[in-house]
């Protein structure tokens, strides 16, 4: 079963995704991976990651964490197992990863549209479950850069794209769960 866990920032979904880990986890044998998106481009941005990593490996030791800020979709096809739970935190990263990079060359809209489908086919191949997290930004007002306003439109149609590939979607607002989808596809 796969799921998509969207919200605002600070709403609650990443600690929504470990609980669902460690749930899984509790079930032997089996195993998790976390595909981790962020890319430290500054400093304060690598002691969030450093921080991040610090506070999930003490309230969840057994969950794997593999760093993949661009090579997503191959990065599901590694660590899918029908026993494997692979989380990923946070497309949303991922999509600003592709872009909106900070030392390189933006996707151009044929590149950005071949990534999106090969994260959509893996997420249709996984033999295992795959929980999604992604930061729900359509919601507020227009950005004012047309890079920005592209990533917005863009985010909000990959977040369609997975909700359709998903059996569940939950809006995380204020640390409560809002179920959005639920059942088979």
């Amino acid at each position: 079963m796969h799921e998509l866990i969207l919200g605002g920032q600070r709403s609650g979904k990443s600690r929504c995704a470990e609980q669902r880990a460690a749930a899984w986890l509790a079930e032997a044998p089996r195993s998790a991976v976390l595909l981790a998106t962020a890319h430290a481009g500054d400093e304060e941005m690598r002691l969030r990651i450093a921080h991040h990593r610090l506070q999930r490996a003490e309230r969840l030791p057994a969950l794997e964490c593999v760093e993949v800020p661009i090579e997503l979709a191959q990065a599901i096809f590694r660590h899918s197992a029908p026993d494997r739970l692979v989380v990923i935190d946070c497309l949303t990263l991922w999509l600003t990863n592709l872009l909106m990079p900070l030392d390189a060359e933006a996707l151009d809209d044929i590149e950005w549209d071949r990534a999106r489908e090969a994260l959509c086919d893996a997420l249709s191949e996984a033999s295992g479950p795959v929980l999604l997290v992604s930061n729900e930004i359509g919601l507020g007002v227009a950005p004012m850069s047309r890079e920005a306003r592209r990533c917005v439109d863009e985010l909000g149609r990959l977040h369609q794209a997975m909700a359709a590939r998903c059996d569940r979607v939950t809006l995380m607002v204020a640390g409560i769960e809002v179920p959005v989808k639920r059942g088979m596809r």
